[in-house]
């Protein structure tokens, strides 16, 4: 049984792994200063309210729960703001984590479950992406996750840390017992959104870009469920706490769904069609990302089980006919 302080565990892929934690019998303490999480996800353990970017309120936390290991996912996500307002990003995501990493400095503690992303890849030229991929992000967001990629590498040559960066692909779904699910605001991920469609909540959605060299013209994405995903982060714990220094893997299927087979599992799963106006393509949507997931499973025995598109649909839509009074 271990303590493990959880930043940013208020929000949708770090209140999951908090569950994962309990279920086997560690105590995941959420560290949040609710900006973007939801108080009543943090169902777990203590809540510590608190900014990643204050050293004091890192301190208190460290120095009243003597965690274990830290897991990392507070950061801000969405690319449109990050081109729109660079300085919040690079605020919280980076020196955010900077500040972190001398509170951990402080407290003597060196194992950090970093949540990264796929975006790190910028627009790759081979598919599916392994791990060796030369990184060259063209969105701010990218950019400071694979910052903080590189301040990781450099604090543990120097002080020890020991470090491991989960480069997401898509994370979708929600628990299976429908106790917690995706509640970003706004939402921007394709699968609630074509919820929302088709249940008629907010209007029609929009598909950007339809002429693209795939299967049916439009993007193809790598969708992996947010409890596939839990299983990943503790796998990796599990390595740092037994003495691994650095691990670097992405986690995915293997494959991937284009936006219209998205949206064609939908309609199967809740006999609703979501209706979607048609826009011009996106700056810097690649036509198809996926990932390579061989590291992943070599080094975490990691096996995405319930990562059939219509499965994560499915629990998507468990929690979300709740969380909607459907």
């Amino acid at each position: 049984m271990a303590t493990i302080l959880v930043v940013g565990g208020a929000g949708y892929i770090g209140a999951h792994v908090c569950k994962a934690l309990a279920a086997r019998g560690d105590t995941p303490v959420v560290f949040d200063n609710l900006s973007a999480g939801h108080e009543h996800a943090v169902k777990w353990g203590p809540l510590v309210r608190g900014d990643i970017r204050s050293p004091d309120d890192l301190d208190k936390a460290f120095e009243a729960h003597a965690p274990d290991a830290v897991m990392h996912f507070a950061a801000n996500i969405e690319v449109g703001e990050g081109q729109r307002f660079p300085l919040r990003f690079w605020e919280n995501n980076v020196s955010g984590v900077v500040t972190l990493l001398g509170a951990m400095e402080r407290a003597g503690m060196k194992p950090l479950v970093f949540s990264s992303t796929c975006a790190v890849y910028g627009e790759p030229e081979i598919v599916p992406i392994t791990e060796l991929e030369s990184c060259k992000p063209v969105s701010v967001y990218g950019q400071t996750k694979r910052s903080v990629e590189q301040l990781l590498d450099n604090v543990a040559l120097v002080d020890g840390v020991r470090y491991a960066a989960l480069r997401y692909f898509n994370a979708a779904g929600a628990s299976p017992d429908g106790e917690i699910g995706e509640e970003h605001d706004p939402e921007t991920h394709l699968i609630p959104n074509a919820l929302k469609a088709a249940a008629g909540i907010g209007g029609q959605m929009k598909l950007f870009g339809t002429d693209y060299g795939t299967r049916d013209g439009t993007c193809i994405r790598d969708y992996v469920h947010v409890m596939d995903l839990a299983d990943a982060h503790l796998a990796a714990l599990d390595k740092l706490l037994a003495g691994e220094r650095k691990l670097i893997a992405n986690l995915g299927t293997g494959h991937g769904a284009s936006v219209l087979e998205v949206l064609q599992a939908v309609e199967k799963v809740t006999g609703l069609k979501p209706p979607y106006d048609v826009h011009p393509r996106r700056p810097g949507d690649a036509p198809i990302l996926s990932a390579d997931i061989s590291y992943a499973r070599e080094m975490l025995g990691f096996d995405p089980k319930r990562s059939d598109i219509e499965q994560i649909i499915e629990d998507a839509w468990r929690f979300h006919k709740v969380a909607w009074k459907l």
